[in-house]
C-alpha cells in the first residue's frame, strides 16, 4: 500500500487563489491552507486524514487557515500533524522550519526538496517533487514566486532576488508541473503580448488559455517548458528581452535582473 500511487487535488478559494492537496492512501498534506473550509469539507467527504502542511511564505491568503485545519485536525482525533515552512517567516505555527535544498520526506518513498526563492517576500519557499515511480509528473508548488506568464509583486525581495529565485525553476526539468498559488493568467498574458507580441507560443497560449477560462476551467498547472517559451520573467536572460526592458525604461539595462526590474514595474502600472 505504500507504493500506490500519488493523487493530487486544487482547491478553487477566495476570489482566485489555488490550494492543493497530495494525497496517499487516505492522508494529505496541504500547501498553503489560505482558507480552511473547502479543505475540511474535502477531507471529511472522502475520509481523508491530515497529515502535513506546507507553507511558502507568510502572506494571510496562504497561511490564514492553518491553524483551524490544525485545531480541527486535533478535535478529529487525527494523529499529530506537521506544519512545515520556510526559515525567518515569523510564522508561529511552524514545527519544523526548512532551507534551501532540506528535503522533506512526505510519505514513505516521497521526498520533497525545499528551495529557497525570495522575491515576492524576502523569507520564500518552493517545494518541487521529482518524477518517481508513483509520481508520474514532476511537480513544483511555488507559492506567489512564479505563476502561469507572470511572476509575484516584489513586496519584500529585490529584482535579483526574483531573478534568481526563476532561475533555480527554469533548472527543473521541462516537463515539472507549476502548481501556482492564483488564476492571475488571462491578466499575465495580457501584459506578456505587450511585450512580446510576436511570440508565436505566447500567442497560441493565449488562445489556448481564453478557451480554459471560456469553459471555466483552471489554466493551472502549466509546466516549465511552457513558461520558458511564454513568460517574460522567465525569459529575461535573452538579449532580446534586455532590449525591450532597455527601450521601455529609456536607460541603461545591462543584465537580467536589470530587465526583470524594468518588466515588474511595468507590470505593476499596467491596464
Amino acid at each position: 500500500m505504500e507504493n500506490t500511487p500519488l493523487q493530487f487535488k486544487q482547491i478553487p478559494a477566495f476570489n482566485d487563489n489555488y490550494l492543493w492537496v497530495i494525497i496517499q492512501n487516505l492522508q494529505a498534506w496541504v500547501v498553503d491552507p489560505g482558507d480552511a473550509n473547502p479543505i475540511m469539507s474535502f477531507f471529511e467527504q472522502e475520509n481523508i486524514v491530515l497529515k502535513g502542511i506546507l507553507i511558502t511564505h507568510h502572506h494571510q491568503d496562504h497561511i490564514g487557515g492553518a491553524e483551524q485545519l490544525l485545531e480541527w485536525a486535533k478535535k478529529s482525533n487525527q494523529p499529530p500533524v506537521i506544519a512545515i515552512g520556510p526559515l525567518h517567516s515569523g510564522i508561529t505555527f511552524l514545527d519544523r522550519v526548512i532551507e534551501d535544498q532540506d528535503e522533506v520526506e512526505l510519505f514513505p518513498q516521497v521526498i520533497a526538496r525545499a528551495l529557497a526563492v525570495p522575491g515576492h517576500t524576502l523569507s520564500h519557499a518552493a517545494y518541487f517533487l521529482p518524477q518517481t515511480t508513483i509520481n508520474p509528473s514532476p511537480r513544483l508548488y511555488c507559492g506567489d514566486t512564479l505563476f502561469a506568464t507572470g511572476c509575484g509583486r516584489l513586496f519584500e525581495g529585490s529584482a535579483q532576488d526574483m531573478y534568481q529565485s526563476l532561475q533555480k525553476f527554469a533548472q527543473l526539468p521541462n516537463e515539472t508541473l507549476v502548481c501556482c498559488a492564483h488564476e492571475y493568467t488571462l491578466s499575465n498574458i495580457k501584459f506578456a503580448l505587450s511585450v512580446e507580441e510576436k511570440n508565436p507560443d505566447l500567442l497560441a497560449w493565449s488562445k489556448q488559455a481564453a478557451e480554459l477560462r471560456h469553459n471555466q476551467l483552471p489554466t493551472v498547472p502549466t509546466t516549465i517548458g511552457l513558461e520558458k517559451r511564454v513568460n517574460p520573467f522567465m525569459r529575461c536572460d535573452l538579449p532580446s528581452m534586455i532590449e525591450i526592458a532597455q527601450q521601455a525604461s529609456q536607460g541603461s539595462v545591462r543584465s537580467p535582473s536589470e530587465a526583470l526590474a524594468v518588466l515588474r514595474k511595468m507590470k505593476d502600472s499596467f491596464k
